[in-house]
């Protein structure tokens, strides 16, 4: 009997983010090849694709920081056998904003639906902008399995998914590398 075919789709920014709140250190060990695995439960994973803006310097020290930080994330990544996928980083008023991401995985997520790529779309990302996505990729009878955090889990994307899981902070720490 053939197994189950997912795509793993995770919203970088959500997820580093999520990491940081529950007080998590070590973030750039973070063991994605397990995690993967983690989310994978025995089915086969066909991809797993991490979404981030891409950090842009502008010749500012901090900025610099941030890209160099990036590019070791990134390459850690595609190490641990992820693809990843860029949107952009916008300033206003001082603030950065990734835009273009939530675009990205929608559009993933149905081009993989519509393509037959999977069976199943594993969604690390509680955005909420997502849930039209949804819809249509389980309307060509996909199905939408929502990873959260049980801190803050988005009850619009569990209502809307065939499966919830949430993540606490003793499920992630496992795959931070041990002092």
């Amino acid at each position: 009997m053939p197994t189950e075919r997912i795509v793993i789709l995770v919203d970088g920014s959500n997820l580093y983010h999520y990491l940081r709140e529950l007080k998590l250190t070590g973030l750039a060990e973070f063991d994605y090849k397990a995690f993967a695995q983690f989310l994978g439960r025995g089915r086969t994973v066909v991809s797993a694709t991490y979404y981030i803006g891409k950090v842009r310097s502008h010749g500012d020290s901090k900025g610099e920081e941030l890209r160099r930080w990036q590019q070791r994330l990134v390459a850690h990544l595609q190490n641990s056998g992820w693809n990843v996928e860029y949107g952009h980083m916008l300033e206003h008023n001082g603030v950065f904003q990734e835009k273009g991401v939530d675009v990205h995985i929608a559009v993933d997520l149905l081009t993989g639906a519509y393509e037959d790529r999977y069976d199943t779309a594993v969604l690390v990302s509680s955005d909420t902008d997502l849930i039209p996505a949804v819809h249509a990729v389980r309307g060509k009878k996909k199905q939408v399995e929502y990873i959260g955090f049980a801190h803050r889990p988005s009850f619009g994307l569990m209502k809307n998914v065939d499966l919830t899981t949430t993540l606490r902070r003793e499920d992630l720490a496992g795959f931070l590398k041990k002092p």
